[in-house]
């Protein structure tokens, strides 16, 4: 079974995903690991494309969750924010449950086609800007004005333009501003559903 989360930044999706595989297990691809390598531009010109969908290496991303659904091990990239690059690779073992997560799983129709189950996670603008803030400060060596200038010029734009548009797509959505145990629980219940309805669905046929 492939599940993917999609939502804005700050919302809990990579929190969520590590409950899952805590819980139930799995493998999990991260899109920001499909961001396109721009390592061969000189490094004046090594910025991302940004916020956007046209940041990720689609193709590669749906030719590996391909290859995980037939049972085979992939070679995921490791990207590099500091070299605008991929640096290696990391081997991942296909597994019963892939649990896909970033900004846009649910924007590619191609993305969306292999998915099983289609979760929007969710939480208030506010909580979700405090979490990122957190976030960057601990984990990326950033001031609060850096996080606060890329949040103001990129990423809220890029989730009012691409993310939220998403949401139609969602089977359910989980509103994560409580105990993250309550936001792991919707989705494990919703998988426990669409298994269930899925033997259903196979007995009936």
């Amino acid at each position: 079974m492939i599940i993917g989360l999609g939502g804005g930044t700050g919302s809990g999706k990579s929190s969520i995903v590590r409950g899952l595989v805590e819980r139930i297990g799995g493998c999990v691809i991260d899109l920001e690991s499909y961001t396109l390598d721009r390592s061969d531009l000189p490094p004046e010109e090594r910025s991302p494309v940004g916020d956007e969908p046209a940041a990720i290496d689609t193709a590669l991303l749906v030719a590996h969750l391909e290859g995980l659904r037939r049972g085979e091990a992939i070679r995921k990239p490791v990207y590099s924010r500091e070299a605008h690059g991929r640096t290696g690779a990391a081997v991942v073992a296909a597994a019963r449950l892939v649990l896909v997560e970033g900004l846009f799983t649910l924007w590619w129709e191609s993305l969306r086609s292999l998915l099983d189950v289609k979760v929007f996670v969710d939480a208030p603008a506010d909580l979700r800007l405090i979490r990122r803030i957190r976030r960057d400060l601990a984990d990326r060596s950033r001031t609060v004005e850096q996080v606060l200038f890329q949040y103001l010029g990129s990423a809220r734009p890029a989730h009012e333009r691409y993310v939220e548009a998403t949401r139609v797509h969602a089977d359910d959505i989980v509103i994560n501003e409580g105990p993250l145990d309550d936001a792991v629980d919707q989705v494990i219940a919703l998988v426990r559903r669409r298994r269930v309805d899925g033997l259903a669905g196979a007995h009936q046929r």
